[in-house]
C-alpha cells in the first residue's frame, strides 16, 4: 500500500484530518503513572538507530523515576516496532494510542513512518513530541500536537551543500537519494541551496528504502564525472555507496545529512569512510571526551547498556528529558492542554554534548533550525564548523503535499 493511501486511511478512521479534538478525554496519565509510547525500527534497515534511541530513553526514564519521577508520577515507556514500514509504524500507533492509552508519542523514529501515523494520534489528542527524524512535516503545516527539535534535512543542506562546494572547488554536482519524502528533503534543500551559487545537480540517482546495492547508482554518477555528491542516505546506504565508489575509483566530495552523522558508519564501513561529511545538530559522545561532562555520561551509558553511546543515544536521552521539563512545569494536573502552555513558554538551553538553544511558542512547533558540519577522520566525525542557521528568507518553505 502506497504512504498516501495509508495517510488516507487514517484519516478516513480519524475522522477528521490533522485536526485534534479537545473534546476526547486525557489518556495516559494516572495518579502514579505517566504512559508513553515510542515507535522505533529494532528489526529493519536502521535498527541501529532504532536500537540507540531506545537506550538513550531508558536512560533518562530509569534516571527520573529513581528520583520519584514527575510531580510524584513515574514514567513508563512503551516501545514498538516499525521495522521501519509505514504500515507497520500505523498498526503500532493504534496499539499505543488505543490499546495502551499512552499519554504522548515520543522518539518516533522516520519521515514516512510519522507522516503514516499521526492522524491515528491526533484523532485521539494525542502529542507527536520530538520524532527522530529532520522532515518539515514534522512542524508544518502547523498543528497545536506538534513538537520538532531539530533542524530540517532541507535547512541543513541549504547551507552545508553551497559552502562545502566552493570549498572543494568542485565542478559538477550529483545526487544519490531514498526515493520517499526524507530522501527528497535532503535532495530539495541541497538543491536550493547549490541554485544560490549557481550551480545545479547534473545527476539525480535513487534508490528504494531497504536496497543494497548501489553499484548502478554509482556508476551513473561516475559517468557523469561528478566530483560533489550529495547522499540523502542512512547507515547502509551511505556505506554502500561510498565503498561501491572506492572500489571503482570514483572519489567524489560526499556530504550526507544529520541522518547518516553516527559513528556506524565508520564502525561497520571501516577506513574507507575516511573523508565523508556529514550535517549534524548533536555532537557524537565520545567516551574520552575532552569534556568531563560528556564522559561521566557516555560512561554511565557504557555501563548501564555495555555499549558505547552514540549521538541517536544523545536523541533518545534528550528527548525524554525535554519531555520531563515540560510535563514537570505543567504541574500536578498534566492534561495535554496543561502540557503544550508549559512547552508553548519554554527555551531549552545548550546541553553538556553541545546542542543548539531551543524554543518553542503558539505558533512555533519547531525548536531550532541550526545545524554544523562534521567531518570522518580516524574512526571520529570532527566537528569542522559552528551552528549555521539559514537567512529567514531562505529557510525552508512549506512542504509540498
Amino acid at each position: 500500500m502506497k504512504l498516501k493511501s495509508i495517510i488516507a486511511a487514517c484519516m478516513v478512521v480519524a475522522g477528521v484530518a490533522g485536526v485534534a479534538s479537545t473534546a476526547h478525554a486525557n489518556q495516559g496519565v494516572s495518579k502514579n503513572e505517566i504512559v508513553l509510547g515510542s515507535i522505533q525500527d529494532l528489526s529493519g534497515p536502521i535498527a541501529g538507530f532504532g536500537k540507540q534511541v531506545r537506550l538513550g530513553m531508558l536512560l533518562r526514564v530509569d534516571e527520573i523515576n529513581e528520583q520519584g519521577g514527575i510531580n510524584g508520577r513515574k514514567l513508563r515507556l512503551i516501545v514498538e516496532d516499525s521495522a521501519y514500514a509505514p504500515q507497520k509504524a500505523v498498526l503500532a500507533a493504534q496499539k499505543l494510542v488505543n490499546q495502551d492509552k499512552i499519554f504522548a508519542m515520543v522518539g518516533h523514529i522516520g519521515t514516512a513512518q510519522n507522516m503514516a501515523a499521526m492522524p491515528v494520534q491526533f484523532e485521539k489528542n494525542v502529542i507527536n513530541f520530538y520524532p527522530v527524524t529532520a522532515a518539515r512535516e514534522m512542524y508544518e503545516p502547523f498543528h497545536r500536537l506538534k513538537y520538532s527539535f531539530a533542524a530540517t534535512y532541507y535547512d541543513q543542506m541549504l547551507v552545508a551543500a553551497p559552502k562545502l562546494y566552493k570549498e572543494k572547488n568542485a565542478k559538477k554536482a550529483c545526487t544519490m537519494y531514498q526515493d520517499d519524502e526524507f530522501g527528497l528533503e535532503v535532495v530539495r534543500g541541497a538543491e536550493a541551496g547549490l541554485k544560490s551559487i549557481g550551480v545545479e545537480i547534473a545527476e539525480k540517482t535513487s534508490y528504494k528504502r531497504g536496497a543494497t546495492d548501489f553499484s548502478s547508482q554509482v556508476a551513473r554518477m561516475k559517468a557523469a564525472n561528478c566530483d560533489f555528491v550529495v547522499l540523502g542516505t542512512i547507515i547502509r546506504e551511505t556505506i554502500g555507496a561510498i565503498a561501491e565508489s572506492r572500489k571503482t575509483q570514483f572519489s567524489p566530495t560526499f556530504l550526507g545529512s544529520s541522518a547518516a552523522y553516527t559513528d556506524l558508519i565508520h564502525k561497520l564501513g571501516g577506513r574507507a569512510m575516511d573523508g565523508f561529511y556529514a550535517t549534524h545538530t548533536v555532537a557524537n559522545p565520545y567516551l574520552d571526551a575532552n569534556s568531563q561532562q560528556v564522559a561521566f555520561w557516555a560512561n554511565k551509558y557504557k555501563t548501564k547498556f555495555n555499549e558505547d553511546p552514540t549521538v541517536f543515544s544523545v536523541y533518545g536521552y534528550t528527548i525524554i528529558d525535554h519531555f520531563i521539563l515540560g510535563a514537570s512545569k505543567a504541574g500536578q494536573n498534566l492534561t495535554t492542554d496543561s502540557f503544550i502552555k508549559a512547552m508553548d513558554s519554554m527555551t531549552f538551553p545548550t546541553d553538556i554534548v553541545g546542542s543548539a538553544q531551543s524554543s518553542f511558542g503558539p505558533t512555533k512547533c519547531l525548536g531550532r533550525n541550526a545545524s554544523r558540519r562534521a567531518r570522518l577522520k580516524d574512526a571520529r566525525g570532527g566537528v569542522q564548523s559552528e551552528y549555521v542557521s539559514p537567512p529567514a528568507a531562505a529557510a525552508a518553505p512549506a512542504a509540498k503535499k
